[in-house]
């Protein structure tokens, strides 16, 4: 295993076990949340049926430009920064994609005073480190998450805009989706 394959497979392993951690403290979710099984069962689905299938076959998809995955490296760790400091700005508002909380609070602060989702935004950025520090075949796994966060967060904002009538407009409207000053 190369030091890089190390550094992305802790980093990965350190964010996911912060993050569940960190889940425990969150508000109850108020009624169902749209439950969209058919989608993301898809997606772990395939996840899984390309890792099984060798799909990614590190000894033919490992990057070996030194640049290209320092490059990586600095987009997974600046992605996971994001999505780390997106999430403690939220605090026990967070909850699972397209869920509702009790007692919800528009958070418009950190990173929420540029982008809507940035944890959406922080973890597609690094997936996208991961694809160019790993291999590229990474990259599919980065579309389908990248989708699934894309519909997520279109049905997330259909519920913010519900939610805060009076305050969410305008907030959208100063704001990004998930890329700073694009989109």
């Amino acid at each position: 295993m190369r030091v890089f394959e190390v550094f992305f497979g802790v980093g990965w392993l350190l964010f996911w076990v912060f993050w569940l951690s960190a889940a425990v403290n969150s508000k109850s979710s108020v009624g169902r949340a749209p439950q969209h099984i058919a989608l993301r069962l898809g997606i772990v689905v395939v996840v899984i049926v390309l890792l099984r299938t060798n799909a990614f076959n590190m000894r033919t998809s490992l990057i070996d430009d030194a640049a290209l995955q320092a490059a990586g490296l600095a987009l997974f760790v600046g992605g996971l920064s994001v999505a780390v400091w997106a999430r403690l700005n939220l605090g026990r508002n967070w909850g699972m994609p397209m869920s509702e909380k009790a007692d919800p609070e528009l958070v418009t602060s950190g990173p929420y005073r540029y982008i809507r989702h940035p944890i959406y935004s922080g973890i597609i950025l690094a997936m996208v480190g991961t694809a160019l520090g790993i291999g590229l075949l990474w990259l599919i796994v980065a579309l389908l998450i990248g989708a699934y966060f894309v519909f997520s967060a279109t049905v997330e904002e259909r519920t913010l805009a519900r939610l805060f009538p009076s305050t969410y407009p305008a907030y959208k409207r100063a704001t990004h989706m998930l890329v700073p000053f694009l989109l």
